[in-house]
């Protein structure tokens, strides 16, 4: 059976090669020269950069994938277990979160009186999240409405704490706000807000604190050489530079694929690209599911103000995963979702791959990784750039406390209008869509288009939702689909 896959990212590449080892004709079209999406590495002068994801979480979700293959990671890449699992830089104080349990509990007693006992029992309750969401809900298809009334989602709603959110449950936990900000941290760079986010994403601090946070040794563009390596086995054919221009449609079927190196006639349609532009740009109107007023209507996750950087000298209060809250990132929130504009004082991510992996940066040199979350649709123009740039460093000069400026030999600004036009990314969003109420679970797009019975979609906006783990999730879930369809 032939198929196409539309774009070469992490949910692309993985989809491919589930459809490959099933016996399809796969032909996987990036309109990049390079593949890996969001997850794509650049290198410079001795320098290699995740351009992306940064952060390697839930390692069973990477093997159960694998499995599929009768593999494991080992057999792809290193997987390194980080401590500290990252730094965090209060205005006040900087705080290591270890990969020792019980050196975290010593922490939070630190923060507030009974502050281990509180976190004890807040993992406890994450982990039951996370467990029962991973064994019963996560890799099922939770499209649309009716699956509201999926009999596990109904029975666990109260445990899953559904109707409430990040905000109000780690205040139900702990007066002290570096506490909640530790707990809290992670939802804002994915995408989200602690009010509006569902409690059900506690489950990201068992995640953190008892799984660990991992890296894979040479950089995430492992994951990417990995999922390429299984795409060749199962000979999927991976066109790069080829971009797709339109999905032509007769009797509810998608008949042909135009693209910029000609068309092609398949019998299945999966689509990894940016799923605003899939409906909006791709499809006739007729057969959009989801049109323009739908994505207006959306909370659309934050675009980023991205810096690669090459220092020619080491930086030793960084570690591998830092996290800079020397502002109030209230103000940050409200400038992202609000009141859209460049953010006054910004709450940031800074990851220093160099201090755990020599092949990323020169001898005596520093691999930095810069991401500001930005409100997506806001003007980004050079000028603009080169001012927040200089701004960032300034700051970034405050928090490491030495100065930067004359140290950087590889500079790269990535940001808005690059999402936009590398990725199609609608509004220029980094992520896609925010996990609130109303679009997590069975509110995200779905996995099977309603008005088009041969396309499918993957990725970051579909269930379960962003992040790296996810995308193999919802490749899973789609290629089970399609298995389903074509019996």
């Amino acid at each position: 059976m032939e198929s196409i896959v539309i774009g070469a990212g992490v949910g692309g590449l993985s989809v491919a090669a589930l459809l490959g080892k099933n016996g399809h004709d796969v032909t996987l079209l990036e309109k990049n020269l390079e593949i890996g999406g969001r997850a794509r590495v650049w290198k410079k002068d001795g320098f290699v950069f995740d351009m992306g994801p940064s952060w390697y979480l839930m390692p069973e979700v990477f093997e159960h994938y694998f499995e599929h293959f009768e593999r494991g990671v080992k057999d792809f890449y290193e997987l390194i277990r980080l401590d500290p699992s990252y730094r965090i830089f209060f205005p006040e104080s900087t705080l290591d979160i270890s990969a020792k349990l019980e050196d975290n509990l010593e922490l939070f007693d630190r923060l507030e009186e009974d502050g281990a006992e509180k976190l004890q029992k807040y993992l406890d309750q994450a982990q039951d999240k996370y467990e029962y969401l991973l064994d019963g809900l996560m890799y099922e298809d939770l499209s649309g409405i009716l699956s509201m009334f999926n009999p596990k989602l109904m029975a666990a709603g109260w445990k899953l704490s559904i109707l409430s959110n990040i905000d109000g449950l780690t205040k139900k936990y702990f007066e002290s706000e570096r506490a909640r900000k530790i707990l809290q941290y992670s939802i804002v760079f994915l995408g989200g807000n602690p009010k509006n986010t569902p409690a059900l994403y506690s489950m990201i601090s068992h995640i953190d604190f008892n799984l660990g946070v991992w890296y894979p040794y040479g950089g995430l563009g492992k994951i990417v050489d990995a999922l390429e390596s299984l795409c060749n086995e199962y000979n999927v054919h991976i066109d790069t530079g080829v971009e797709v221009t339109g999905l032509n449609v007769e009797d509810k079927k998608i008949v042909s694929v135009d693209t910029t190196d000609g068309s092609y006639e398949p019998q299945v349609v999966v689509s990894n690209a940016d799923y605003p532009h899939s409906e909006m740009d791709l499809l006739p109107e007729k057969y959009q599911q989801y049109d323009r007023d739908y994505w207006e209507s959306k909370t659309i996750a934050p675009s980023a103000f991205v810096l690669y950087l090459g220092l020619n000298k080491k930086i030793d209060v960084l570690t591998h995963h830092n996290v800079i809250l020397d502002h109030d990132w209230v103000q940050h929130f409200e400038q992202i979702f609000e009141e859209p504009s460049w953010p006054d004082k910004p709450a940031y991510y800074l990851c220093c791959p160099s201090k755990k992996d020599d092949t990323v940066a020169p001898p005596g040199h520093e691999n930095i990784f810069v991401t500001v979350p930005i409100s997506p649709g806001i003007e980004d123009t050079p000028e603009i750039r080169e001012e927040y740039y200089n701004k960032m460093i300034k700051h970034m000069e405050k928090v490491i406390g030495e100065p930067l400026t004359d140290s950087v030999v590889v500079k790269r600004i990535f940001s808005l209008n690059d999402f936009a036009n590398d990725y199609n990314a609608y509004k220029g969003t980094a992520v896609g869509l925010t996990h609130s109420f109303r679009q997590s679970a069975f509110f995200r797009p779905r996995h099977t288009s309603k008005k088009v019975d041969n396309l499918y979609y993957t990725g970051q906006y579909t269930h379960p939702g962003i992040g790296v783990p996810m995308a193999l999730i919802a490749s899973e879930i789609v290629a089970d689909l399609v298995e389903e369809d074509y019996k």
